[in-house]
């Protein structure tokens, strides 16, 4: 099994078509191996968004043994890269990438990494938390959502107002529901974009049973 792993990352390292490199990192993808991660996380600073887009779903796969891994390796000077990897922990929705996950969807420069971690803050899995630290941690991501749909890019507050939906899914509804319904008010007083208001409307659908 070693050498097979040993061969398919090899495979990747050495493709020289982006359709040879996509081809690659799917057979790598596909053993879901951990000695594969490493590459994958590689994977996401090329310039081929065929093959990000497969690594990316091939650490989603693995789940949580890609996040520290992931979490040592972020590229901070590579933008596309940290918004591929930004994806890939949001799509893990494990605790331990959420300071990544609030720093970046509040402060990163580039809208996609922003993008990337709002919709990510909706899906931390909070069994995986101390109870002691959950309550905290849950103020901070609503708090965070709430001054994200403020983003001056519409994909941003987009990204925000299914975080939101999902952090209320994600809690049962029992934190602070009433505040999210307030600002998805606020938001369809103030809001341009037709996209955002039909989102929002959905969005309260969707957490009407929870009220």
């Amino acid at each position: 099994m070693e050498n097979h792993v040993t061969e398919l990352i090899q495979a990747v390292e050495k493709a020289d078509t982006s359709e040879g490199l996509l081809d690659a990192v799917k057979a790598l993808c596909a053993i879901r191996h951990q000695a594969a991660i490493s590459t994958l996380i590689d994977v996401l600073k090329y310039n081929n968004p065929g093959a990000a887009v497969a690594a990316v779903d091939g650490l989603i796969e693995m789940g949580d043994i890609a996040v520290s891994p992931i979490l040592e390796q972020v590229d901070g000077y590579n933008y596309g890269a940290r918004a591929w990897a930004t994806r890939a922990l949001a799509g893990i929705g494990d605790p331990r990438a959420l300071e990544l996950l609030l720093d970046a969807a509040l402060n990163d420069f580039s809208l996609s990494v922003r993008r990337s971690a709002a919709k990510g803050l909706g899906g931390i899995r909070w069994e995986k938390m101390p109870l002691k630290d959950a309550t905290r941690a849950k103020q901070e991501v609503l708090a965070a959502l709430l001054k994200v749909s403020q983003d001056p890019e519409w994909v941003v507050r987009y990204a925000a107002i299914v975080g939101l939906e999902n952090f209320a899914i994600s809690t049962d509804g029992t934190f602070q529901l009433e505040e999210i319904f307030t600002r998805f008010q606020e938001m369809r007083e103030s809001e341009n974009e037709p996209v955002i208001c039909a989102r929002i409307q959905l969005a309260e659908s969707v957490l009407d049973k929870y009220r």
